[in-house]
Formats: C-alpha cells, sequence, structure tokens
C-alpha cells in the first residue's frame, strides 16, 4: 500500500500514477473491505453523524461503488451489526460458558475492537438498532442463565446475575480496551475475578466466599 492512503485504497490510482494493473476485487471482497470501513467510520463517530460518503471515504472507493454494495446507511450498519454478531458467536461460541470463555472473549475483542464496541455499547444507544442490541442482551442472558443454574438457586437473584453477568463481562472488556488494553496477558484472569465478584453476590448468603 502506498505511503499515506486511506485503508481500503491500495490499488487506486489518481491522476499521473506510473501505468500499471491494478487487481479489481471481486463483489464479496469489496462489500468485506466496506464492511471493514464502515465498522471504522461508525465506531468513530456514531451512526448519525457518519455520512455514506465518510464510509467511502474510508474504504477509499467512490459513493458510486457504495451504491452498489448497500442502498442505505441503516441497511449498512445492520450489515456492520450482523457480521461482528456471527464472527463473535463463531469465535466465543453460543452454548455454555467454558472455563476459558472469558479469555475467548477478551481475545475477540483484542482482535475486532471497533466491531466490540458497535455491538455492546454504541447500537444500544441507537434507537433504530436497539432491537438488536436487546437480542443479543436476551441471548447472552439466557446462555448465562443456564450456566449460572449450578451454582445460584431459581429465584430473583439468579435472573439478577442471568443479566448482571454477561453486562459486567462486556463493559469490563470494553474499559480494558479504551484503557489501552494493559497487561493483555493478565485481562483475562483480572476481568474474570470481577464477574466471579458479581456471581458471588448472587449466591445466598451461607454460600458465598468470606471477603479477604
Amino acid at each position: 500500500m502506498s505511503a499515506g492512503l486511506p485503508a481500503g485504497q491500495a490499488g487506486w490510482r489518481g491522476p499521473g500514477a506510473e501505468a500499471g494493473p491494478v487487481r479489481r476485487l471481486r463483489r464479496a471482497e469489496r462489500r468485506e473491505q466496506i464492511l471493514d470501513a464502515a465498522t471504522r467510520a461508525f465506531a468513530r463517530s456514531g451512526f448519525a453523524a457518519t455520512s455514506l460518503d465518510d464510509v467511502a471515504a474510508e474504504a477509499g472507493i467512490t459513493r458510486v461503488i457504495l451504491y452498489r454494495h448497500f442502498d442505505s446507511k441503516a441497511g449498512m450498519y445492520r450489515s456492520v451489526l450482523d457480521r461482528a454478531c456471527t464472527r463473535l458467536a463463531s469465535t466465543v461460541g453460543t452454548g455454555d460458558y467454558g472455563e476459558d470463555a472469558v479469555a475467548v472473549l477478551v481475545r475477540a475483542a483484542a482482535a475486532d475492537p471497533d466491531a466490540f464496541r458497535l455491538l455492546f455499547r454504541h447500537a444500544a444507544r441507537e434507537p433504530e438498532f436497539r432491537n438488536q442490541a436487546d437480542a443479543l442482551t436476551a441471548a447472552s442472558a439466557e446462555v448465562a442463565r443456564r450456566d449460572l443454574a449450578a451454582q445460584i438457586p431459581a429465584g430473583p437473584w439468579l435472573d439478577w446475575a442471568a443479566r448482571l453477568v454477561p453486562a459486567v463481562a462486556t463493559e469490563a472488556v470494553i474499559a480494558w480496551l479504551d484503557a489501552g488494553r494493559p497487561d493483555p496477558g493478565q485481562a483475562a484472569e483480572r476481568i474474570g475475578q470481577v464477574i466471579q465478584g458479581a456471581i458471588q453476590a448472587a449466591k445466598p448468603a451461607e454460600q458465598r466466599q468470606p471477603s479477604r
């Protein structure tokens, strides 16, 4: 990639550039390039403040090319969220939480922090896309409920913990990203300690571990 070109603009040649072959991206590749650029742009400025021109500039393409793949900003945003959710599910899984669940979540967030923030922070603040954020929250709570049922008796405190634990996990990971990803080798362990604190708080008094 030539120095100074925006991400995704490799292969673009302006006036006066030396002649040479330019590889045209296949449709699927171009769409992924646009979604990558849209993820960065939306995570940086939010849905309302990001225009299609902003995304086109981020991708290093014209708006005409953009419209060949997406006919609206809302449709593009939904595609960004859907792709982020699919990738997260393929990495973290959709079944019960394993012993390495926190470590896997941390790695997934570190691999694509913009997509992670869009899913768990920005989408919930956008009324037009709140339903997608709510669906993700509900699915996370259901998985947490199945996992926590072996530790917490059925009842309101299990309901509370099932909603709290996923929220604590994602907010802790986002806070770690925002802090500059300190001590990546220890991040999962530290975040896991925070999550365990929430679980302990939901247990009956006789089952709680004494504070150190």
